[in-house]
């Protein structure tokens, strides 16, 4: 392999990504201190870079700082603008922002007689090359579901979006509910929120199913424990639930039809009680996620994808075929 220094030790950045979308698969949860080293990592090639082009005088020198440019003041704000959009979430803004830092201009490498990447784009600005890239296989995800969908003969107007699951299995999943006690809907229950709710009251998945009419009695609630943020990676590894050993009660369908309580399951009580947000859960959308849950064996469940999944693929698909959106575009004679 023959490159630049600074090009051959960016690829040490290439099996951060990997570990990083393989936790962000099990635990949807990065670790912040895994972008500030990557940050200070790209910024001392990007010095080294510079340094040995100065002064910038020369048509490739200049095309180099646009290139530079477009990176840090462009895409890089566009990883913090979407996450304030609601588009991304933080670690996949950081993992943006690390990416535009890291790899502000195309790197080359000469491969067994092969200079990959194989397709470049006219403006050269690599950031955004792995952007388009992560797009396009982030695209690609609602066609694998609704390929698994059609392979168990699931056939829906929603199969594009979730799939059902068996509801004693969501202890260990992620994702959020597609539905509520009224029928589908795509703004259903988190899992990290029911997850949060269930170690605040000290329950299991399974207790809830048990006895959901003695628990959607407010007076039910006892001792209340800390909700964490309700990830899989914290808590006990049931449901996080400390009362593992809970006596239930024969299961009891009464009280799951209309309204007897003032604030059924302790919904207002414990959005009141956390010291943060359950990503964004409100009473309602709380108490139709528990009735289901008690109600049903099987949900449907949008399991979503985390970004730093396709961001990481994308990556090493730009650093060895490059460009596939310029590709694509390329064949059908837009570029």
């Amino acid at each position: 392999m023959v490159a630049t220094l600074p090009d051959l030790l960016r690829l040490l950045v290439v099996p951060v990504f990997a570990w990083a979308a393989l936790r962000d698969v099990r635990t949807r949860r990065l670790p912040n201190r895994i972008w500030p080293p990557l940050y200070a990592f790209g910024a001392l090639l990007l010095v080294w870079e510079v340094a040995s082009i100065w002064p910038i005088a020369g048509v490739e020198e200049t095309r180099f700082a646009v290139q530079v440019a477009i990176s840090l003041l462009f895409v890089a704000p566009l990883g913090y603008a979407f996450w304030f959009l609601g588009a991304f979430g933080g670690a996949d803004a950081t993992a943006l922002i690390a990416l535009a830092i890291l790899f502000p201009t195309f790197p080359e490498y000469a491969v067994a007689g092969a200079e990959l990447p194989l397709v470049e784009t006219q403006i050269g600005v690599f950031s955004l090359t792995v952007l388009t890239n992560t797009v396009l296989l982030g695209l690609a995800y609602p066609l694998g579901l609704a390929a698994v969908n059609l392979a168990r003969g699931e056939r829906s107007a929603n199969m594009f979006l979730a799939r059902p699951v068996a509801t004693e299995s969501l202890s260990d999943r992620h994702g959020r509910l597609f539905e509520d006690d009224d029928g589908e809907t795509r703004s259903g229950l988190d899992l990290d929120a029911l997850r949060m709710y269930l170690r605040w009251r000290g329950l299991r998945l399974a207790d809830v199913r048990a006895d959901p009419g003695r628990l959607r009695d407010p007076e039910s609630v006892g001792e209340t424990f800390e909700p964490t943020d309700g990830g899989t990676h914290v808590g006990p590894l049931t449901d996080g639930g400390t009362a593992a050993d809970s006596d239930v009660e024969a299961a009891s369908q009464s009280g799951l039809g209309p309204a007897a309580f003032d604030d059924p399951w302790a919904a207002e009580r414990f959005l009141a009680e956390i010291d943060h947000g359950a990503y964004g859960t409100v009473a309602e959308t709380l108490r139709g996620g528990l009735a289901v849950v008690a109600r049903k064996d099987r949900v449907l469940l949008s399991p979503g994808m985390p970004f730093v999944v396709p961001m990481a693929v994308g990556l090493v698909v730009a650093l060895t075929y490059g460009d596939a959106l310029f590709a694509l575009l390329g064949v059908v004679g837009l570029v």
